[in-house]
């Protein structure tokens, strides 16, 4: 993991998925927010820090507790120190969602050649919220937790939706910094897939980013979600490292 690109990208993605509601301990970044995305709550230990180890539990725990959510720890290669996995899975606490962060290096050259023209049109940052959570089924508290984390990013979201007969076929978001730009909340409706949405959409969204600068792309996804996974294989990301949560709490998701 010594790649300074991916380092650079790690930053991205907890720049990109900023809540409101966040605060440091000791080396951690707690992220409190009650939307359903868990890098939005969850625990992110970027630093060795200073206390023990149960006093910082004891203080993340109690901070989770105020907020009504589960604990939970974001597991990366860049989680600090390098032996707090090891100890928290001795403790019990349970590992789940594996995800893979996924990088296509250079890519303005070769998606040029596969430039497409859909319709898509932007979307204020509330409104994208509320149509992709509709889209998945999430209830209002979602949505609305989603609306404050886009409107109050440090990096700004730029939210796009294609329409077919007034119904929404397809949607996507891009949050950019410098060279390099991150995919976000892809999504085709059920009745839609099938018929290539998604891929001529992140290439049209990628280039935005390209004539905004951006040479770098990275996206997250489910490492079981195989059917996004092959679209964006397609496109030309490759996997670049992996991350997943533990918790103490048996029915935290």
């Amino acid at each position: 993991m010594d790649d300074p690109l991916l380092s650079r990208v790690e930053d991205a993605g907890l720049n990109a998925s900023a809540p409101p509601e966040q605060r440091w301990l000791d080396g951690w970044l707690l992220r409190l927010s009650p939307g359903k995305a868990k890098r939005a709550r969850c625990i992110n230990a970027v630093a060795p820090g200073r206390l023990s180890l149960e006093e910082r539990l004891a203080l993340a725990r109690q901070a989770f507790h105020e907020a009504g959510l589960p604990m939970i720890l974001r597991c990366t290669p860049y989680t600090r120190p390098g032996e707090l996995e090891s100890e928290l899975a001795g403790q019990g606490w349970r590992r789940f969602d594996d995800t893979r962060v996924m990088v296509w290096r250079d890519y303005p050259d070769v998606a040029a050649t596969r430039r497409t023209r859909p319709p898509a049109v932007p979307v204020a940052s509330s409104e994208y919220a509320d149509i992709v959570g509709a889209l998945r089924g999430s209830p209002p508290g979602h949505c609305q937790a989603h609306g404050r984390r886009l409107a109050a990013s440090p990096v700004p979201y730029r939210g796009f939706v294609w329409r077919e007969d007034g119904e929404v076929v397809a949607c996507g978001q891009i949050a950019q910094e410098a060279d390099l730009v991150g995919l976000y909340d892809v999504f085709t409706a059920p009745a839609a897939r099938g018929r290539g949405l998604a891929t001529a959409l992140c290439l049209w969204l990628l280039d935005q980013a390209a004539a905004a600068g951006a040479r770098h792309a990275y996206l997250q996804v489910d490492a079981a979600n195989a059917p996004a996974r092959a679209v964006y294989q397609r496109l030309g990301f490759v996997d670049a490292y992996a991350y997943h949560y533990r918790t103490p709490e048996p029915g935290a998701v």
